[in-house]
């Protein structure tokens, strides 16, 4: 069988039981009907289960009770001790 993109004979692997073709020159891969479903089935028995999904941090609510995050208040000189700025 002839590369589709540069005509070179491809060249037959097995990989875990499923039978690819690829070309040793472009370095492509072709599949015949239903072997990707084999490598899907096989790749998702080995892979691990994803870790679980990590909760967001929390947002505090400001003054007037939007849900933005709480951002600390910039700790200023005397003058912000003795007036509200």
């Amino acid at each position: 069988m002839q590369c589709p993109i540069d005509g070179t004979t491809l060249v037959m692997s097995d990989r875990n039981g499923v039978e690819i073709d690829y070309c040793p020159q472009c370095r492509g891969v072709w599949l015949d009907r239903g072997e990707l479903d084999k490598i899907i089935e096989r790749s998702a028995a080995v892979a691990p289960p994803p870790p679980p999904p990590q909760a967001a941090a929390p947002l505090y609510e400001d003054d007037r009770g939007h849900g933005k995050p709480y951002k600390k208040k910039r700790k200023g000189g005397f003058l912000e001790e003795i007036f509200d700025f």
